[in-house]
């Protein structure tokens, strides 16, 4: 199985489900579903060091690669995620060159960064022993810096040429509520659509990964359309309610 960086850096494209739930099962579950990948969310989402841990074990096996969201400004986090197993870090809040170069940092070994070394159980998902994977580390471990203020968007460029940065995650939620000046939140307006179009060719002229967070399929393939590589789309809790939903309707006696 190609890593997710060999798949996005040769131009693929991925789908991954995003997890908020810290339940290891539906992430295992979400693996098995038929999604490329998932993202573990431990800032907005109720995962953490532990829950990642088994839910990256559960998804072990399962041709679905391990990404992972960290709360703002906790680089420390990304480095334990990365020994756990995951293969991408996503980083919320980063708004200039210094805290990509932070973030950047706390991913990579050195030369490149600081980050120390410990990655005994994301070796052993990865199927590698400590010096295979330590020789692939800094290439295939992405981390992905979250374009979502007004103020990112203005660093862009110096935040591409970071180095040890490997690419951006538009949060248009959150950047669309920034541009309105607070007012509103409108991740599928013209406006947004213009901007994240915009922020995937200057990735991509950068030679750096373009992501997103997409809120419908059709989000998801215009986004595609627009240079996007990886692309979010489908939340559990709303995966599950949609689902249970329909069960429930189906199941539901005539006249009940």
């Amino acid at each position: 199985m190609q890593s997710l960086a060999e798949k996005l850096n040769s131009g693929q494209t991925v789908v991954t489900a995003w997890s908020g739930l810290a339940v290891p099962i539906l992430s295992e579950l979400l693996a098995r579903s038929g999604y490329e990948a998932v993202t573990l969310d431990l800032q907005h989402g109720m995962h953490d060091i532990a829950s990642a841990r088994d839910s990256f074990a559960a998804m072990s096996g399962l041709n679905a690669h391990r990404i992972a969201r960290i709360p703002v400004g906790d680089f420390a986090t990304a480095s334990r995620l990365l020994d756990v197993g995951a293969e991408a870090i996503i980083a919320p809040m980063i708004n200039s060159a210094a805290d990509a170069a932070d973030f950047a940092d706390f991913m990579k070994y050195p030369p490149r960064g600081r980050r120390s070394w410990g990655p005994h159980r994301g070796a052993m998902l990865g199927g590698q022993d400590p010096q295979a994977y330590f020789a692939s580390a800094n290439r295939d471990m992405l981390a992905l810096a979250m374009v979502e203020t007004a103020e990112a968007l203005a660093a862009l460029d110096d935040i591409l040429a970071v180095p040890g940065l490997d690419g951006v995650f538009v949060g248009p939620s959150d950047l669309s509520l920034t541009l309105s000046g607070g007012a509103g939140v409108d991740p599928n307006g013209a406006e947004m659509t213009r901007v994240a179009a915009e922020i995937a060719a200057r990735a991509r002229a950068a030679g750096k990964i373009a992501s997103i967070f997409c809120m419908t399929p059709e989000k998801v393939q215009e986004s595609r359309n627009a240079g996007y590589q990886l692309m979010a789309y489908g939340m559990d809790m709303a995966l599950f309610m949609e689902a249970a939903k329909n069960a429930a309707q189906k199941g539901r006696l005539p006249g009940s």
